[in-house]
């Protein structure tokens, strides 16, 4: 009888139910996985990177004994807001990433209505998926404790902070994991499952609390600010606790400073709610994913096929004009058809075009937010929303280019295309240039901010012109390298994994590595000359040295040759680089650069889309 009664027990404690052996499986096909341990000596070597760049740019200590200790207490203090920075963002984008295609596999191999055959319920099949992913994520964050212990005794940083972190950034990263497995239910592409997530994120924590500001006054912007501020406005205190970013701002604002109070402020409780909106958004995942096995046990059409039939539904009555005759195929075969395929499989344009007006009416939302603040005549305000534009632009161009070979592979159309009669060229061309035509809308708001604020006087017209040429070699490049890596993968998960990391390495990290190296030979003028020459192709530092010299009021209405430019170490060695003429020819410079390296990138995947093939 006793063991009648404990056996069952145990069986709860374990969260076997919960789970089901299918969190079991996963777990033992990841810790076989080369890809996994890749992906945590990625993480480690970036981390270590942001840290030793944080204690470098403090330099060496001088001074006594007790104002030693007193900058080892501000080092810390850094360091550790530098992991905790890193790993929120982090482990946000890959549980998004990791889980973009965790349900969607296995409706597409029709494995999922087998699963459902056996003792294995909707709920562990969901959660077993969940976990097993968040479990690499977890490891992640758990490699990043040891660096923040020892930091920590420097002083200066409570345990409480560090705790704290991290069950925000854990709460968050289920989160974010739960939107990404919903939206694979229902989303074949993997690309698509993380365009929207990243959306809806998005939405959650800068969308609302800018429509707030609109509606309640620029208060609501007040988050990084000094606490006597944010103490002022309790309803802010309480929407804050919704938005993980905004329980995160405040937790860091009472670390940074410890006299600080500011009261209603409670971080479990965003844990708490964080956690309560995953488990309705898992509900609503374990209620569709029954519904989606059942179907394919019963052999009716699976989730996709149906999306297929609405989708050509739709397109039925602009067919009718052709009287049932084929469409004509005009120009680039592989062109003309990624042209023709919706960004979002079952959306319409009447559709497309509803989300391009939310869109705009949110940014025009922020720009009367910023017009009640007195800031949009202020440069560093056009900087910012250039930034934000470019960032968006790069990872849709990024997740494009890198879905377009690999989502035929993973549908098994990749071997059809290569039995036509086009040849290897003008594959890659076809799928360049849909990659361009699909990007074009996202930058076309960085084009209208820059011309609507041209033409009201705040951002001279030149800055439109260089803007021109630093976007357009950063899309020939990262097309170029998306379709390369496209090219080398099977499934676009890890392919995108591999980019975004790309991208960070060639941006972030190698700068990050020249100030290490540099600083441990004790040679600052070369660290001066190679970061110089490697800061200026930055897309980021281009950005925004032009809108440093073209924004704003003042420089709006200046004449070209007012206009100053000051690059980061480079005008140092190069005293005529500061004028319009030498900027932007130097911009010409990297984009020929880039262009070339994004037409090396398609050479290799010229070469190699015949190549493993399935």
């Amino acid at each position: 009888m006793a063991s009648l009664t404990i056996n069952p027990c145990i069986k709860f404690l374990r969260f076997f139910w919960l789970t089901g052996p299918l969190f079991d499986k996963e777990l033992r096909v990841s810790s076989r996985r080369r890809r996994n341990y890749y992906l945590r000596f990625a993480y480690v070597i970036l981390l270590t990177s942001f840290v030793v760049g944080t204690w470098l740019s403090y330099g060496q200590l001088h001074g006594t004994l007790a104002y030693q200790k007193s900058r080892l207490a501000e080092i810390g203090k850094s360091i550790v807001l530098t992991i905790v920075v890193f790993q929120f963002f982090a482990a946000q984008i890959l549980a998004v990433i990791l889980l973009s295609n965790s349900i969607s596999d296995e409706i597409y191999h029709r494995t999922l209505g087998v699963l459902m055959t056996t003792p294995i319920n909707s709920l562990q099949i969901v959660i077993g998926k969940l976990f097993s992913k968040l479990l690499q994520i977890i490891i992640l964050l758990a490699i990043s404790l040891p660096i923040l212990a020892i930091v920590r005794v420097f002083g200066g940083v409570p345990w409480g902070y560090i705790i704290s972190s991290f069950f925000i950034t854990l709460s968050a990263s289920i989160f974010a994991g739960s939107i990404s497995l919903a939206f694979s239910i229902k989303n074949i592409h993997t690309y698509v499952v993380i365009i929207k997530a990243v959306f809806t994120i998005g939405v959650v924590y800068i969308v609302l609390p800018l429509i707030l500001a609109a509606v309640f006054g620029e208060q609501w912007l007040y988050v990084l600010n000094y606490s006597r501020r944010i103490s002022m406005f309790p309803l802010l205190i309480a929407f804050l606790h919704l938005n993980p970013l905004g329980t995160m701002s405040l937790n860091t604002v009472i670390m940074m400073s410890p006299a600080a109070t500011i009261p209603f402020f409670f971080w479990p409780i965003n844990c708490i709610i964080m956690l309560i909106a995953s488990a309705l958004v898992l509900a609503f995942s374990v209620k569709v994913v029954r519904r989606v096995a059942l179907r394919q046990i019963l052999g009716e059409l699976d989730l996709f096929s149906r999306l297929r039939l609405s989708f050509s539904n739709t397109k039925r009555d602009s067919l009718k004009e052709y009287e049932g005759s084929v469409r004509e195929v005009t120009g680039q075969p592989v062109m003309w058809k990624e042209i023709r395929k919706p960004l979002i499989q079952g959306i319409d344009r009447t559709n497309n075009k509803v989300g391009l007006a939310a869109t705009v009416v949110t940014l025009l939302l922020t720009y009367y937010v910023c017009y009640t603040s007195n800031c949009l005549a202020e440069g560093y305000v056009h900087f910012l929303y250039a930034v934000m534009f470019v960032i968006i632009g790069i990872i849709f161009n990024l997740v494009l280019s890198v879905s377009c070979i690999t989502s035929e592979k993973e549908s098994m159309a990749w071997p059809i295309l290569l039995t036509t009669s086009l040849d290897d060229w003008q594959i890659v061309q076809g799928k360049a240039l849909g990659v361009f035509y699909k990007c074009l809308p996202v930058w076309l708001l960085l084009a209208g901010h820059i011309f609507l604020f041209t033409i009201v006087g705040y951002i001279n017209p030149i800055a439109f012109l260089q803007l021109l040429i630093v976007v357009s070699g950063l899309m020939i490049f990262l097309t170029g390298f998306g379709l390369y890596a496209s090219s080398c993968f099977k499934r676009t998960t890890w392919a995108i994994i591999i980019c975004f990391a790309f991208a960070l390495v060639i941006w972030v990290f190698v700068p990050v590595s020249l100030r290490i190296v540099t600083e441990i030979i004790r040679n600052r003028e070369l660290y001066r000359e190679l970061s110089g020459i490697y800061y200026c192709i930055n897309p980021i530092v281009q950005i925004g040295v032009v809108m440093d010299a073209a924004g704003g009021a003042y420089n709006a209405n200046s004449s070209l040759t007012g206009l100053k430019y000051d690059w980061p170490y480079l005008s140092y060695y190069f005293r005529n680089v500061g004028n319009v003429y030498s900027t932007t020819k130097l911009l010409l410079y990297i984009m020929t650069a880039y262009s070339l390296f994004g037409l090396f990138f398609a050479w290799l995947a010229k070469r190699r889309i015949r190549k493993n093939i399935i």
